[in-house]
């Protein structure tokens, strides 16, 4: 019996070193992951604003606007 209990433990020493191995793992991987989003991330913001330094907005502003007929 004391045997058997003592496989157990082992078994389950085991399972859970390979556990804290995942999760070391995945944590890592979330951890790159998360630094390549935030580049990312800031490439497109960057991006966004030198196409709208690019291109005029189609709307007139409120001066350039002529008042509707009726005024």
């Amino acid at each position: 019996m004391q045997n058997q209990f003592e496989q157990d433990i082992e078994a389950l020493q085991t399972k859970v070193a390979h556990q804290e191995d995942t999760i070391e793992t995945l944590s890592n991987a979330l951890a790159e992951q998360q630094q390549q989003l935030d580049k990312l991330t800031f490439k497109m913001n960057h991006v966004v604003n030198k196409l709208k330094d690019l291109q005029p907005s189609n709307l007139a502003s409120e001066e350039d606007e002529t008042p509707p007929p009726h005024y």
